[in-house]
C-alpha cells in the first residue's frame, strides 16, 4: 500500500507534465484502435463470407457475363445444393454521391442461400409477389429514410434508363457483421426489360452463387464447375466467397498496409515521448532514490516505483483511449454512410490497445529504472534534483 501511495504521489508531482503525457497516450491509443478498426472494416465482407458458398464468374473478367443456361448445368453437379445468380446494377440515386450497392438477384433462391438477411415473413412474401419490389438493408433505410412502400428511382449506368423500385422489405442482419447497406431487386424484372430494350444483353448473369453441403467439398466442386464449361465461349472461374471478396480487397492492399504501418508508428512515437518523460522524472529524483537505498530499501523497490509510475500514466491514457474509441467509431460510421457497411470495434482491437498501452509503459520505464537501480548512494546524494 505504501508503495502505491509513493507511485501515485510521484505521478502527480508534476501535474502538467503528467497530464500532457496522458493526453498523448490517449490520442495514440485512440488513433491506433481507430486505424485497426478501419483495417478490419476493409476485410468485413471477406470475414463474414460463408465457407459453403462458392462464386462462379467469367474466367476472363468479372465485367463479362455468363449465359443463364449455365444455371441448370451447375445445379446438376454433384455436391451442389442450391444455385442463385445476381447482376451488379450500379444505379444512381438522385446524385452520384448517393452510392449504395444494388443487385438484381434470382429472388427466392438467392435469399435461401443468404440466410443472414433477416426479413419479416409478410415482407418476404410482398417482395416475391411484386415484380418491381425491392428489399433494402436496415442501415441503408436509416441513412436515406426509406420506408415500406416508398418508390426508389434509380438512374441506370450499366443498364441505362430510369428505373423505379418499390420498397417491399427492410432486412436486418442476423449478426453484427452482416452487411445491411445493400438493395436487392428481381433479376427477372431486369431481364424482362432488357428483352424489350436491348435483347442482346438479356439472359445473361453477372455471377452464380453456389451453395454446397460441406466446406471441404469446395475445391472438388469448384473444379467440376470450371471443367464443365472449359473450352466454351464463356469459361468460368469458381472460388470460395471469401476468396472472391478478398480479390476486391487486394486491389487496395497498398492502402491497407499503409494504414497498418501508421497505426504502429503512432505507438512507437508515443513510446519515445513516454520514455523521455520517465527519463526526466528519474533524473530529477536520483537523490531520492539514493536516500531510499541508504535507508535500506532494495534496488527492486526503487525500480518498481519508476515502472509503477510509467504503467499508471500509460494505463490511464490507454483506458481513456479505449473508452473514446467506441463513440468515435459510431460517429465515423454515421458520417461514412455505406462506404463502410460494417464498422464496429472488435474485442481483439480493444485487447491490442490495452497491450499497446502496457507495452509503452514497460518499455518507457526500462532505461530510467535500470539507471535508478544502479545509482551509487554517494553519487546519488550529490545530485541536484
Amino acid at each position: 500500500m505504501q508503495r502505491l501511495k509513493l507511485i501515485l504521489r510521484n505521478a502527480l508531482r508534476h501535474k502538467l507534465r503528467s497530464a500532457l503525457t496522458v493526453v498523448g497516450i490517449v490520442i495514440a491509443t485512440l488513433a491506433f484502435g481507430f486505424l485497426q478498426t478501419v483495417v478490419k472494416a476493409w476485410y468485413a465482407g471477406a470475414n463474414a463470407a460463408s465457407n459453403t458458398t462458392l462464386i462462379t464468374r467469367n474466367a476472363v473478367s468479372l465485367v463479362f457475363p455468363l449465359p443463364l443456361s449455365y444455371a441448370a448445368k451447375i445445379r446438376a453437379i454433384d455436391g451442389v445444393e442450391r444455385v442463385a445468380w445476381a447482376n451488379w446494377f450500379g444505379g444512381v440515386y438522385q446524385a452520384p454521391k448517393n452510392f449504395f450497392p444494388q443487385l438484381a438477384v434470382s429472388g427466392e433462391s438467392y435469399l435461401e442461400i443468404y440466410t443472414d438477411f433477416v426479413l419479416p415473413p409478410e415482407q418476404h412474401k410482398a417482395f416475391l409477389r411484386d415484380r418491381k419490389g425491392a428489399i433494402i438493408g436496415r442501415k441503408l433505410a436509416d441513412q436515406y429514410h426509406f420506408r415500406i412502400g416508398d418508390v426508389i428511382p434509380l438512374r441506370g449506368t450499366i443498364f441505362p434508363g430510369q428505373w423505379d423500385f418499390v420498397v417491399r422489405g427492410i432486412y436486418d442482419g442476423r449478426t453484427p457483421s452482416t452487411v445491411t447497406t445493400q438493395m436487392f431487386f428481381h433479376w427477372d424484372y431486369l431481364n424482362e426489360t432488357l428483352l424489350k430494350t436491348t435483347p442482346r444483353r438479356a439472359n445473361q448473369v453477372g455471377v452464380y452463387v453456389v451453395q454446397i453441403a460441406r466446406a471441404d467439398q469446395a475445391p472438388e466442386v469448384s473444379a467440376a464447375i470450371d471443367a464443365t464449361f472449359k473450352n466454351s465461349l464463356a469459361e468460368t472461374l469458381t472460388e470460395t466467397e471469401k476468396a472472391f471478396q478478398l480479390s476486391f480487397v487486394s486491389m487496395s492492399d497498398a492502402i491497407v498496409v499503409a494504414i497498418r504501418l501508421v497505426s504502429y508508428v503512432v505507438i512507437l512515437i508515443i513510446m519515445a515521448v513516454m520514455a523521455n518523460t520517465m527519463a526526466m522524472s528519474a533524473r530529477e529524483r536520483l537523490s531520492e532514490y539514493a536516500t531510499l537505498k541508504a535507508l535500506g530499501f532494495g534496488p527492486l523497490f526503487v525500480g518498481s516505483l519508476i515502472v509503477g509510475e510509467s504503467l499508471l500514466l500509460s494505463g490511464a491514457g490507454g483506458l481513456l483511449g479505449i473508452a473514446l474509441l467506441y463513440p468515435a467509431a459510431v460517429a465515423f460510421a454515421a458520417r461514412m454512410g455505406t462506404l463502410f457497411p460494417v464498422f464496429e470495434v472488435a474485442p481483439l482491437t480493444v485487447l491490442m490497445q490495452a497491450a499497446a498501452a502496457i507495452a509503452v509503459g514497460v518499455v518507457a520505464a526500462i532505461a530510467p529504472a535500470v539507471r535508478a537501480i544502479r545509482v551509487n548512494i554517494v553519487d546519488g546524494l550529490r545530485s541536484v534534483a
